[in-house]
This record gives structure tokens, sequence and C-alpha cells, in this order.
């Protein structure tokens, strides 16, 4: 949970924030499009992002993701007459084949096999129907607002929709799994079936910039006529890797330049990323009604903000939102506060604080103290630390 709160921490600073989003005209020929940078989701460049589209087969990566946390890399998969018989399925799957997950994820993101990705909702959750209910709560705990899905492939339905900002926030979502990272960064692959033992395919990944952009780590290819041309692609130079989400371009060649034109843009844009590594701030925090006075308190994770050409380090300023006295009961992990990070006094990034140790509820003479002490709390504060 805390991770989540994180994610909707930076959703509502970053993702809302219209500072610099859209103040070039880049002549993409996509209807839809946004870039952003993906360690904290602040908006770089935006085109009606937040158009509901169709999102074909950039759908699957929220099935991949739901694969990867919910299936063991070995575990068998049998091929169901519906997954066999799903249009459109590259990997010329067979009812009664039996193929690993991590085979059958790799081979569904690399060629967008969309009958692998019913073989996949069904193992997860049984059915489509079961998945896409899964798909759509991952959804809104990631922070989507324009999202629904239908089926864990992206084949066409009226109730099948999402934004380029929601794809976004997906994709964020996706590259902090190293494993998904490992599959949408395949250029080429053999996927290997358990049964039929020599049933072997050689396949390529869909994602053609792999191979002419540089830094480029996925993510995901869709198309349907409905959609157009649609992509997700992040690419990686020095410490800025950046988001691009590309949807109803014409034809399946302009979502490529398109997504090459916004991260050129990027790149040429984000000059430098600020951060604060979580593990040089601890501050402590004091403890009334508790068996000890005080407990440590840390960052949840690093606090980042990407900097901008026109934009200056030194106007950069942290705020603790921290209170200095919280109850016992406590335990390692719970939210006690929040550092702020503001550029120009506008905050742009947030971080949980959060407790590095348990408090149970109790007495202690240094908690005594405390509660005795808390009117005067800040003249008493370092006299209390010495105490506590």
């Amino acid at each position: 949970m805390c991770r989540i709160f994180t994610a909707i921490i930076f959703l509502l600073f970053i993702f809302s924030s219209p500072l610099h989003a859209a103040e070039k005209n880049l002549n993409l020929t996509a209807d839809s499009a946004i870039l952003i940078e993906a360690t904290t989701g602040r908006v770089i460049y935006e085109k009606n992002a937040d158009v509901v589209r169709p999102p074909a087969s950039m759908t699957k990566m929220m099935t991949c993701i739901l694969g990867l946390e919910n299936l063991f890399p070995d575990e068998k998969i049998k091929i169901s007459q519906k997954a066999a018989y799903t249009e459109d399925s590259d990997l010329e799957l067979q009812e009664n084949d039996l193929i690993s997950a991590s085979e059958l994820l790799r081979g569904m993101m690399l060629v967008s096999d969309n009958g692998g990705a019913v073989a996949i909702a069904e193992a997860v959750a049984g059915d489509v129907e079961n998945f896409s209910k899964l798909m759509n709560e991952k959804a809104q705990e990631i922070g989507c607002t324009h999202t629904n899905f239908k089926n864990p492939n992206g084949l066409p339905d009226e109730n099948h929709y999402s934004t380029a900002r929601d794809m976004a926030k997906i994709s964020m979502y996706c590259l902090e799994n190293w494993d998904f990272r490992d599959i949408v960064s395949t250029q080429r692959e053999t996927i290997h079936w358990i049964a039929p033992s020599n049933v072997t395919k050689r396949v390529e990944n869909t994602n053609k910039l792999l191979a002419t952009y540089k830094g480029m780590t996925g993510l995901k290819t869709g198309w349907t006529r409905a959609a157009g041309g649609c992509l997700a692609a992040s690419a990686k130079r020095g410490d800025i890797e950046l988001i691009a989400i590309i949807m109803h371009a014409p034809d399946t060649d302009t979502r490529f330049s398109d997504a090459s034109t916004l991260l050129d843009y990027g790149f040429e844009r984000v000059t430098s990323l600020y951060g604060i590594d979580k593990e040089q701030v601890e501050k402590k925090v004091f403890v009334r009604n508790g068996t000890k006075g005080s407990i440590s308190v840390g960052l949840e994770e690093d606090l980042n903000y990407p900097l901008l050409k026109d934009e200056y380090k030194q106007n950069l300023t942290v705020e603790y939102d921290l209170p200095k006295v919280i109850d016992a009961d406590v335990k390692a992990g719970d939210i006690v506060g929040k550092a702020k990070l503001k550029y120009n006094g506008k905050v742009v990034a947030s971080v949980p604080f959060i407790a590095k140790e348990d408090v149970d509820a109790g007495f202690s003479i240094a908690s005594t103290i405390v509660s005795l002490s808390e009117p005067f709390i800040s003249v008493a504060e370092n006299f209390l630390l010495m105490l506590a």
C-alpha cells in the first residue's frame, strides 16, 4: 500500500502539472500523445492526452504485469480452445499445447499474440471476464482515471478504452518490474514449448525502435483499424529515461516516427534528474503512550525531479511535512508524513515518510516525558532527543 500511495502522490503532483507540457508544436501525426520522465511521471509534452481511445495491443502491458505478479515463471499453462482460436495468434498456439508462463509471457509480448494473452488471463483468473476485473482494479490502484479493460489483448470492444495519460501511468508502473523490463527490451527470442516437446518458434519484437533508436528499452506496439497505430515507447540515455505514448496514428509506421520525434524532443529538453537519496534522510519522531519515546523515520523511496533546459537546481527546495509527536501503536512501514519538493514554491513531487521500526502501545519513562513535554515540544526537542 505504501508503494501505491507513493504512486498516487506522484500522479497528483506530476501528471496533473501543465508546466512546459505542450508549448511546442511537434507536428505529430497521432491524434493523442504524451511524453513523461519515467521515474517521476513528470509530463514533458502532451497532445489530447485525456481523450478516450482504444489502446489496441498496448493492453498487453497490463496483461503481462499481472502475469508476472501472479504466476510462477515455470508454471505450466495449458492452451484452451478459446485461446487457440483467438484471432491473430502469431505464436500459432494449438489447443492442449503446454508452455511455461515465462515463455508464454515473452512470446505474447514480442509478437503481440492475442491467444497467448487469453491463455495468461485464464491461468491467472480462470477466465477473461474475471481477469478483466483484475486489470481494472490494478489500473485504479496505479491511478488511471479513464481506463476500462474488457479483454487481455486489446481486440476491439466499445467498452475497452484508455487514454495516453493512463497508458503512461501503466507503462511507468510496469517498468518498475525488472522481469517486465527484460521482456520488452528483448529484440528477438526462441520460444520453447513443454508439449509438444519438439516445438520451438523464433520470434522478433514488433517494436522496430529496439533496433533503430538509441537507448530504446521497450515497450509495446498496438494496431487495430479502430485504434490506429499505437505505441508505448521507452528509452534511456544516461540517467534520463523517458516514456512516449502514441495513440491513433494513421498507420503502423508513423507511430514509430512520432515516438522518435517525442523522445528526441524530451532528451533535448531534460537536462538532469535532481534526486534526494532516501538513505541520506533520517528523522526522529516522538511517540506518546508507547514502549519507547521516539522512532526513526525515513523516505519510502528516493525523491526525484527532472529539470528542463530553462530550470535551475537552486530554485528547488525541500519541505518536510512531519509531525513532532505521534501515537503508538506504530509498525515499520506505516506512513507518518511526507517530504515535498518545491520549484519556485510550487510542489512538484512528494514522497511519504515511513516508520523504520515498530513501537507498541504501552508505558516507558521516555514516552511519558514526551507526553508531559508536548505543550512546549519545540523548546524541549533537543533535550527529549537525548532521553528518547
